[in-house]
This record gives C-alpha cells, sequence and structure tokens, in this order.
C-alpha cells in the first residue's frame, strides 16, 4: 500500500483526531528552534552574554531528558489525550510567561516549564497518532516524520517574522497556536484505551539494560551534542539579523524534512542502515569543520548543508531505537531519548563557553569529533545493531520511500 495513497487509510484521509495531533506536533517542534534567529537580540534585549543566552537550550533540554522518565508513567495512568492535553497546557502557561520575561534568569526558567510541556506532549503524540490512523502505522509513522520535519523547518521562519518586531513575540506566537493545538485535540480526539500494564519510572532504565538500545542512545547522544551546536552555536557565528538567520535555518529544516522521509529510506534500501549512519556521521563531522574555519559564505552553505546529514541520523536513530530491543515501543523510546537529550542540553552550554576559553573554532573541532565518536560506537557495536539494521532493511524493501519501524 502507498501511505501517499488518498484512498482508505492513505496519508490523505487521516480522522480530524489524527490531523489535530499532527498539528499541535508542528508547532511542539517548533518550539525547538524557533529561538534560534533571535539568540542575538535576545541576548542584547536582556544584556546578557552568548552563553547566558544559550542556557535556553540547555535548560530546556535538561528538563526534557528527565521527564522521559515520567512520561510512560503518566500516560500509562492518566492516558494519550489526557497527557498530550497537559504537556500543552505547560506549554501554553511557560511559552506565554517566557515572552514577559525581565530577565535571561526568567526566560531560561520559563524555558525548563516549556520543555517539561513539550516531553509530555511528543513522546505521547506518535503513540496516540498510529493508534488513532487508518490504515497502519506507515502512513502515521510518515505523517509524525512530516510534522517534524515541517516545526523543524517553520520555528525559525517564525522566530524571524516575529522577532523582527520583538524578540517576545515569538514565545506569545507559540503560546497562542499551541492553545489552538489545545482546542483542536480536545474536540477531535477521543480517549484512547489505557496499556494493560502501567509503566514505572524506572522501566526506561531498565530497557537500557538491553546491549543494541544501549549502544543506539550512547552513538545519538554524540550525534545529539554535534547537532545542537549547530543548532543553538551556529546562530552567533553567523551574526545575522533575524529575518536572514531564519532564512538560513528554514532552509535548513526543509533539508532535514527531504532527507528524513524521502532521502533516508532509499539510501537504507541501498547501502544498508548502520553504513548509511556511519557515513553520515563522518559527513556531518566534515560539514562542523568546514563551517567552523571557512569564510561567512562557508558557514551559511555548511549550516544548510547540515540539515541533510541531520535528516538522515534522525531517521535511523529513531528506528533503531524503536525496534532493537523487545521493550515496549513508548518504553524504548523513552529510555533512548532519557540519554541522547542530555546531549542537546550540553552543547549549547559548553559550545560558547569552549569559545570563551580558546577561540570561535574549536567549539566546532568538539563538534566534528562528537560526531565521528557517534559513528565509532556504530561500527563497535554492529553487532549488537545488525540484527535491527536487517530487519529495518527487510521492512523498507517493501515500502517505497516510507520510514517504517520494525515490528
Amino acid at each position: 500500500m502507498d501511505p501517499f495513497d488518498a484512498g482508505a487509510g492513505g496519508i490523505l484521509r487521516q480522522p480530524r483526531a489524527v490531523w489535530a495531533t499532527a498539528g499541535a506536533s508542528v508547532v511542539a517542534f517548533m518550539g525547538i528552534g524557533l529561538v534560534d534567529p533571535i539568540l542575538p537580540s535576545i541576548a542584547q534585549g536582556l544584556d546578557a552574554t552568548a552563553s547566558q543566552v544559550s542556557l535556553l537550550f540547555t535548560s530546556y533540554f535538561l528538563i526534557t531528558a528527565v521527564a522521559m522518565l515520567l512520561t510512560g508513567f503518566v500516560s500509562s495512568r492518566i492516558g494519550g489525550r489526557r497527557t498530550l492535553l497537559l504537556g500543552l497546557a505547560f506549554v501554553v502557561v511557560f511559552a506565554g510567561l517566557a515572552g514577559t520575561s525581565g530577565s535571561v534568569a526568567q526566560l531560561v526558567g520559563f524555558r525548563a516549564g516549556w520543555g517539561l510541556g513539550n516531553a509530555l506532549f511528543v513522546s505521547t503524540a506518535l503513540a496516540v497518532i498510529v493508534g488513532a490512523a487508518a490504515g497502519g502505522s506507515a502512513a502515521a509513522i510518515l505523517l509524525y516524520e512530516s510534522a517534524l520535519g515541517l516545526g523543524m523547518a517553520c520555528g525559525p521562519l517564525l522566530g524571524a517574522l516575529l522577532g523582527n518586531v520583538s524578540w517576545r513575540y515569538p514565545f506569545f506566537g507559540t503560546a497562542t497556536l499551541m492553545a489552538i493545538g489545545f482546542l483542536c485535540i480536545t474536540a477531535f480526539l477521543k480517549e484512547q484505551p489505557k496499556p494493560a500494564r502501567k509503566t514505572s519510572v524506572l522501566d526506561p532504565i531498565r530497557a537500557l539494560g538491553h546491549g543494541g538500545l544501549a549502544s543506539a542512545a550512547v552513538s545519538a547522544f554524540f550525534y545529539n551534542y554535534t547537532f545542537f551546536t549547530v543548532l543553538a552555536f551556529t546562530p552567533f557565528v553567523l551574526d545575522m539579523t533575524p529575518y536572514r538567520s531564519g532564512a538560513v535555518f528554514f532552509a535548513w529544516g526543509l533539508l532535514l524534512a527531504v532527507f528524513s522521509v524521502i532521502v533516508a529510506p532509499r539510501m537504507q534500501r541501498r547501502f544498508g542502515s548502520l553504513k548509511v549512519l556511519g557515513g553520515s556521521l563522518v559527513l556531518l563531522a566534515v560539514d562542523v569543520l568546514v563551517l567552523g574555519y571557512g569564510n561567512h559564505t562557508a558557514a551559511v552553505v555548511c549550516t544548510i548543508l547540515s540539515g541533510a546529514f541531520i535528516g538522515v541520523n534522525n531517521t535511523v536513530y529513531t528506528e533503531l531505537a524503536l525496534g532493537v530491543s523487545d521493550a515496549p515501543r513508548p518504553v524504548a523510546s523513552a529510555g533512548y531519548n532519557f540519554v541522547r537529550w542530555f546531549a542537546a542540553a550540553a552543547a549549547p552550554y559548553f559550545a560558547p563557553k569552549i569559545e570563551e576559553w580558546t577561540d570561535v573554532h574549536i567549539p566546532f573541532v568538539v563538534a566534528a569529533v562528537t560526531a565521528v565518536l557517534g559513528a565509532v560506537v556504530v561500527v563497535v557495536r554492529r553487532k549488537a545493531l545488525t540484527h535491527e539494521a536487517e530487519e529495518l532493511e527487510r521492512a523498507h524493501a517493501t515500502e517505497d520511500g516510507v520510514t517504517v519501524f520494525a515490528n
């Protein structure tokens, strides 16, 4: 079956509940890159340094990482619909409060609350979309990944458009959009059956006892350090107006979406998942080195180009994490995300600090090294990952350009 088919079960013919959840997912993923083009404006408006402003990412992802241990615990007790609504409510409140911040410390604190809401929402949205979708998981997962890519692309664009007026407006805009998402999910999504077994807080940690899942998580940890060095530190290096910076990261997000949804599955079928992942990580390392040492034009080009490698990596890592162990997918996902999001919290903090201690080039050297370390883990632990990679390749062989999670 072609998931793009507009017939029954195709991606274009889904229940309103699925579209409501997918639409809210777009806005949720927009929140990750929303602040990118306005980081310099926030620093100027709140009289803060680059390292202080970068804590907006650190607090957001640190709370997101820890909250991953709670999402399954919460959703297995109150249900997917209520968990989504709780997460959206947190985002609406804390994104709105972020726009009223009078200091960088307040803004960092409100972003932490935002991160808690986003963790509750994003970790539950995929399961809800798959459960409510018509026609099986292929179309549902494609819709979710499309929402991720669209959100990552549109976040910087929205941040630039609203941030050109005031750095506060993107936060108010996000709160408004998430409030609309809250109303749509309230109106269109019915409560789904609760899991037969309630998830404990420690289940994701126990799931990491599986060698394959632990290997995927550790490799993704190194990769995410590189990813979020690009996302959080590059805006200061580019030193562009919100409009121009937003345009750069919009192009970056488009490449991320296209390579995640369309290119990565085709490459996996042709070359194999682990070869694609290892090669993409090495190419990302080369890209960030050129970004760090090239002239301004090279930095812009390499920033945009990194979206292609990041899109490929995101797809392969997600599939490996959700299929490599025998743990339930929500539990495996929570354990995997618990590990990798710590790198997303660390990179925005350490990159500007490393610049202060050395020079502007070294943060990108470190990012290149972590990308290579991610590839090394894939090579060294390939036996633990090979079984799942083979399953993924067989799954991709039956689908045309669609990312499918192995059962």
